[in-house]
């Protein structure tokens, strides 16, 4: 491998760094904290799993053999920024691991409830693991409801997008509608 190696990019890297940057974008629209998510560091971390979630469902169910190596690097991408988050925010390099290990494990847990959300009909399995993860079951009165149904139409449009769009890096999320 020598050198050189160590300095060469990985074949799908800045693909998933742009997709997950467009991912992110969408997670911070103004019209999610509206409609419940809480404007907290825990709050956008859980609309960011939404999105980066079922960014990565698309592509790894895509039949293209491109789509799994994408999804990892949009994985990648995304626990590459909460690493340098968390040292921006002053948390010391002994812990960094720990914490990033930890939001991988609780993105790795949404993940799976989100595919089941995705598998099962109707929004009621939807409105369940929102309120369960961004609320801890204590939801604001129709939150669930409003951002189940968001994230189905961010699904739908994601399935409808041509692989060769998203694997040129290229995504722009719907926007949630006001309430």
């Amino acid at each position: 491998m020598g050198l050189f190696g160590l300095l060469r990019r990985k074949p799908h890297e800045r693909t998933g760094f742009e997709l997950y940057t467009a991912a992110v974008a969408a997670a911070r629209e103004p019209a999610l904290f509206a409609a419940g998510v809480p404007d907290t560091l825990e709050g956008r971390f859980e609309a960011i799993s939404l999105h980066v979630g079922l960014l990565v469902h698309r592509l790894r169910h895509d039949p293209d053999p491109r789509g799994a190596p994408i999804a990892q690097a949009v994985f990648d991408a995304m626990f590459a920024d909460m690493d340098l988050n968390l040292r921006e925010m002053g948390v010391g390099d002994m812990s960094i691991g720990k914490r990033v290990k930890r939001l991988w494990e609780n993105f790795h847990g949404r993940a799976r409830a989100y595919e089941a959300a995705i598998a099962a009909p109707g929004n009621a399995a939807w409105e369940e693991a929102l309120a369960r993860n961004l609320w801890a079951g204590s939801a604001p009165e129709g939150a669930p409801a409003r951002l189940a149904a968001h994230a189905r139409v961010l699904e739908a449009w994601l399935a409808a997008q041509p692989f060769e769009a998203l694997a040129g890096g290229r995504l722009a999320l719907p926007r949630m509608e006001a309430a």
